[in-house]
Formats: structure tokens, C-alpha cells, sequence
């Protein structure tokens, strides 16, 4: 081998990082690099100078216009809110035991959770590095937990591998690891990486690989009892006489390869996903609760926003009662925050710019799909031993979640059974809701047998058919070209909300959006 050292690019050097440490080292070593960021929160937003009486309509009190209010109102503005709904939080939302929902089509829903059990449709989880959603949450003494996202016990499955078996998560991640590394490792000793590494640094690079493998001093990953620390054992190691323990076999790499269980391996190693993430306990329209506290005296609730117009002195909307119908009503104030997802502002008339109403047409919304099983029994936690995370699978309902709160209670749990996108959603979408939870009960009884005999009730929430969304949330087609116009005041508007961010279908850039739209405003207003 030759001890030249040779230059490589960055792109090399991450790569091969990736390779052979995973994702969570990748990004560790992009953030070192400063290609990777997190939330790009500071702390609480300062607006000084004298707003001078100026007011201010907000329009949508979901995370994003609550925000903004809640600011602007501290700031000194004169603040008022129309709301959609029969209460805020937008997409921050919570099904419980009791509450009905209807959606487009006409279906009700009346949730028959037991209590304290709950469905979260929409945000479901809070990484560590959403500092500004975290911040609040502090300000405003929303009480959070920990909620897992990676269970090495839970499963991975797919139909068309092991006979349709689950396999478990942490057999499938320890042999796949430790045959990539032993590969690689390999490839090592035998002078094939030459080029791309010195002497030195590939005696390093051959050790790392042989821990982080569990490779044996011949560096192959084989049935060992180092392995079995890993894996899980054959035979669990037990107390008194007959307690050592047996290794078990493993899954060779050709199998796991054919059978795409790897696709799974590394979602909880993405930015969004590493530990320690978090979720308010009770659900996450805590959170919603918490902000609508503070602003609630400014909202017009069942305000349904029919007309738009902005002008150079104000701006002025229109809105009928959601639910009742009836006679219009007219509030205007000097300037507007728009939170409105794009999906429904394209469908009120206003007077927007050509380059604004070009960007709204840009944006399309996300379908997806969530369904809630709560069963009689925590048999997930009492038969197969898995307390929290979520299991994969190819079929349509894609995972399961299982609840990260009220461990070993013996009362009922929930599930989340579905969560899907893309075609597999439309699908869901298509059907009523009943037989959207009979789908999710006939294939996730594919992993979990017990399904038949524990399932009491479910809720099934599409959120194509969710009439103040009419998807999850926004997709560019050309961001680069339309967002700089969707930015732009316009007719006396900033818009924001998730769609206008670089966190997108995160509640963190819906604050954010809204954090940078009201200093955008202020200053404007200040000079």
C-alpha cells in the first residue's frame, strides 16, 4: 500500500464516512464543515421602536399566526385574528375520547378513546433542535417528555422476505452493519483503498471498522456471543444452573440486501430524528393550547376568509361564520400576516400581485394518511416487548408507532397504525373512514397477529379531506423561482407558515416564518 497521501475531496471524505459510520457520523462531519445546519432560532424576537398605533390582521391561528400575534401584541400593535376553526392550532391538532371531526365529504368521526388516550394527526414529535418551538414551549409551561423514535426490539418488515416474517430492528441493523464493515474492512487489508487513504490512517480506519462491526480479530463478522451483545441471543442468559446464554445465527447480507429491510435503518439517524425528541405530554395541541391562552381575546373564531383585498393604505377581509353561513362581515387594520396555507388562499379571491398569486399556484400540498387503533390491551409492550419506537414495513399503512407514554399501564393503548404518503395515501383517501382503520387493522395484523382479538376502536384522518388544510403541507415545484416573490410584502401582506420556510411540515418553521415575517414588518413600519 502506498503511504503517499492523497488529497480528497469533501464529497470522498463524506462519503466514505457515511459508509462506514452511518448517517448520524455523516452529519456530524457535514456540520463540521458547515454544510448542515439546525434551526436557526436565537432566542426570543426584540421589536423596539414605537409601532406608532399601527394594526395588524393576522389571518389563521395555527403555530404561525399565533406567533405572530403574540409578538406584534407585545410589541405594541393593535392585533386582531380570524380563525377557520372552532378553535386554534391549526394543524397542531389532538384527537381525544369525546371529540367529533368531520371532514370534506361529509364523514364524522366521534373518537371513542378511553381516557388520557389520544391521536396526534398532525405534528407528532419535536427534535432537540427545534429551539424555537422548544423555547416556547419553556415560556409558556408546556410540559414535554421523551418520545422514541428508534426501537432496536420493534420491527422491520416486509412481504415479499422471511415468508413475510418481522424481523427484529436490531438483528436486522447488527448484521447488516457488521457485514458492510467486515467488507469493508477487508477491502482495507487488501490494499484496494490505496488511493484514498495513507498507511496510517487505514490501521485506523481497519480498527474502527473492527469495533464498530463487532468484527473478530480475522475481521469477520461471524455467530459469536460479542455478536449476540448486539443482536440478541439465541438463548437468553438466564440465572443459577443452565443460565449461559446462546448465541444466535445470523441473517446473512445477501438475504438482508434481497429483502430491503435496510431501508429503514438509519430514519432515526436524520437530523429530525436523532435523539433526544420530544412530544408535550397529553399531545402536541398542548402546545397550541399553550400560545391560544396567550392571544385568545384577539381571535374570531368560525371566521371563514372569503374575500381578500390589500391597497396602499390597508388592507381589508371579508369572512362568513364557517359553520352557519350567513351575512358577511368586513375587519381591516393597516397591514396583514397571511398564514393561510396556499392550498386554501388559492381559492379566495384577492387582489395579490401576478408574482404572488404565481407562487401560491407553485405550491401543492402533500397527501398523507394517519390512522389511530386504540386496542384493549398493550400487547406490543406484554407479548413482544417493545416500549415505544416504530416498526417498518412495505405495506401501505408504512409503519407503526407505539405510544412513548404510560408505559406497563395495563388499560388500553393507541397505536398509530397508518401514517402514509404518496399513493398509498390517495388510496386511503379515497375510502370512507371505516374502511380506511379495516385496511390498517388487515395489514398491520401481518405483524402484529394480535390485532383481531385487542382492536376496541379508531379514528382515520386524511388530510386531503381536511378542510383547512386540504393536504399535510406545502411542496414547491420551483422553489428557487417563486418562494423570493412569496417572501415579498405584497399588497400590504407577509405571508407565513411552514410553506414559507426551509423546514417545511415542521411546526418550527411555521414559527420561524412567522419570527422573520413580523421583524420584516416592523421594520418596515419603524423605518
Amino acid at each position: 500500500m502506498s503511504s503517499q497521501p492523497k488529497g480528497m475531496s469533501r464529497r470522498d471524505l463524506l462519503a466514505m464516512v457515511g459508509m462506514a459510520a452511518g448517517a448520524s457520523a455523516m452529519y456530524s462531519a457535514m456540520a463540521g464543515m458547515g454544510y448542515a445546519g439546525t434551526s436557526d432560532y436565537k432566542g426570543p424576537v426584540k421589536l423596539e421602536g414605537d409601532p406608532k398605533g399601527a394594526s395588524v390582521l393576522v389571518l389563521g391561528a395555527g403555530l404561525a399566526g399565533m406567533t405572530a400575534a403574540y409578538e406584534l401584541r407585545r410589541a405594541g400593535y393593535k392585533v386582531q385574528i380570524l380563525e377557520y376553526r372552532e378553535k386554534a392550532g391549526g394543524r397542531c391538532w389532538t384527537l381525544r375520547g369525546g371529540d367529533s371531526y368531520t371532514e370534506l365529504g361529509g364523514y364524522t368521526q366521534k373518537v371513542g378513546f378511553a381516557e388520557g388516550n389520544y391521536l396526534n394527526p398532525g405534528p407528532w414529535r419535536i427534535p432537540s433542535d427545534h429551539y424555537a418551538v422548544l423555547d416556547y414551549c419553556k415560556r409558556f409551561g408546556v410540559k414535554l417528555e421523551p418520545f422514541m423514535q428508534v426501537n432496536y426490539n420493534a420491527y422491520v418488515h416486509n412481504t415479499e422476505a422471511f415468508g413475510g416474517k418481522p424481523q427484529r430492528f436490531k438483528e436486522i441493523q447488527a448484521d447488516y452493519r457488521g457485514q458492510i464493515a467486515e467488507l469493508l474492512a477487508k477491502a482495507v487489508k487488501q490494499d484496494k483503498l490505496d488511493e484514498a487513504v495513507t498507511d496510517e490512517d487505514a490501521e485506523l480506519l481497519v480498527a474502527s471498522l473492527k469495533r464498530y462491526g463487532v468484527l473478530n480479530d480475522d475481521l469477520e463478522y461471524v455467530k459469536s456471543e460479542k455478536v449476540s451483545e448486539h443482536r440478541g441471543w439465541e438463548k437468553q442468559p438466564g440465572g443459577g444452573v443452565g443460565a449461559e446464554p446462546v448465541p444466535s445465527n445470523i441473517i446473512s447480507l445477501s438475504d438482508i440486501l434481497k429483502g430491503k429491510l435496510w431501508n429503514n435503518l438509519i430514519t432515526g439517524e436524520s437530523i429530525d430524528h436523532q435523539a433526544a425528541i420530544f412530544q408535550p405530554v397529553g399531545g402536541m395541541d398542548m402546545i397550541a393550547q399553550a400560545f391560544e391562552r396567550e392571544v385568545k381575546d384577539l381571535i374570531t373564531y368560525n371566521a371563514k376568509v372569503i374575500r381578500y383585498e390589500g391597497g396602499e393604505n390597508g388592507v381589508t377581509a371579508t369572512y362568513v361564520d364557517a359553520k352557519a353561513g350567513g351575512a358577511e362581515q368586513t375587519v381591516s387594520a393597516d397591514y396583514c400576516i397571511c398564514t393561510i396555507p396556499f392550498s386554501v388562499l388559492g381559492q379566495i379571491e384577492h387582489n395579490f400581485s401576478a408574482p404572488m398569486t404565481a407562487a401560491i399556484e407553485d405550491v401543492y400540498y402533500e397527501s398523507s394518511i394517519k390512522v389511530g387503533l386504540e386496542f384493549k390491551r398493550r400487547f406490543w409492550e406484554q407479548d413482544d416487548h417493545i416500549y415505544g419506537g416504530i416498526s417498518y414495513t412495505n405495506l401501505p399503512i408504512t409503519l407503526i408507532s407505539y405510544p412513548s407514554t404510560n408505559f406497563f399501564s395495563d388499560g388500553p393503548g393507541v397505536l398509530l397504525g397508518t401514517y402514509s404518503w404518496g399513493a398509498a395515501a390517495y388510496q386511503f383517501n379515497a375510502i370512507a373512514p371505516e374502511a380506511r382503520i379495516e385496511k390498517a387493522l388487515e395489514f398491520g395484523a401481518q405483524i402484529h397477529p394480535q390485532y383481531r382479538d385487542e382492536f376496541s376502536n379508531g379514528v382515520a384522518v386524511a388530510w386531503h379531506r381536511v378542510p383547512w388544510t386540504l393536504g399535510c403541507y406545502g411542496e414547491w415545484r420551483d422553489k428557487e423561482k417563486y418562494y423570493p416573490a412569496a417572501t415579498a410584502m405584497d399588497q400590504r401582506t407577509l405571508m407565513a407558515g411552514e410553506h414559507i420556510s426551509f423546514l417545511p411540515a415542521w411546526q418550527e418553521g411555521a414559527i420561524l416564518s412567522a419570527l422573520n415575517a413580523i421583524e420584516r414588518l416592523h421594520k418596515h413600519i419603524i423605518g
